[in-house]
């Protein structure tokens, strides 16, 4: 089995078939498939793996595996911005699950600045908080931060489950460490919904 951390870069498809630019550009290994996607215009961890079980344990939506994100916000989200959207938002049809928000100060330090940067505004002051969900529709994120009056610039998944993207930088990759994968094993064993 392969399990592989990547660091997905801004504008890469979560696919390997096709043409364009996506997984086939940087992860030459056969037989291995994206854990979950994240949609072109975010970046960060994404997991490859050809351990199918493992695959739908973490994509199933049934076992709540939590996945952290470090977003970057318009605007500076005040505390009943972040309660709501620990408390779920209604989006269009639906409700999400409470989620974990909260602000983040200096750890986006260590990110990689992100190619192309993002639009900059004299007027409007950009913040960072950090969202963890136990689900992950489409576009979730940004949908959530939008609902709350906060739109999302830029959006970085930097942990899945008990695995951290530890520093790796844009388009690179390496496999996983044994205790990368117990932890990761540990944080999936239990179903949490029936």
């Amino acid at each position: 089995m392969r399990y592989i951390s990547f660091y997905k870069p801004y504008g890469v498809l979560c696919q390997f078939s096709g043409t364009g630019n996506n997984l086939k550009n940087y992860v030459p290994i056969a037989s291995i498939y994206p854990v979950g996607r994240l949609d072109r215009d975010s970046e960060g961890l994404l997991l490859l793996t050809d351990d199918g079980a493992l695959q739908h344990r973490l994509s199933d939506p049934k076992f709540e595996h939590p996945r952290t994100y470090w977003v970057q916000v318009e605007g500076v989200p005040n505390d009943a911005a972040l309660q709501q959207l620990s408390r779920g938002v209604r989006i269009q049809d639906y409700c999400t699950r409470p989620a974990i928000a909260r602000r983040l100060s200096d750890e986006t330090e260590s990110l990689p600045p992100r190619d192309p940067p993002i639009r900059f505004r004299k007027t409007v002051p950009t913040s960072w908080i950090e969202v963890t969900l136990s689900e992950g529709r489409n576009r979730q994120v940004r949908r959530m931060t939008a609902a709350v009056g906060h739109p999302t610039l830029r959006l970085v998944r930097v942990g899945i489950g008990g695995l951290w993207w530890e520093g790796l930088q844009p388009g690179a990759w390496r496999e996983l460490t044994t205790s990368e994968l117990r932890a990761l094993a540990k944080s999936h064993r239990t179903e949490k919904r029936p």
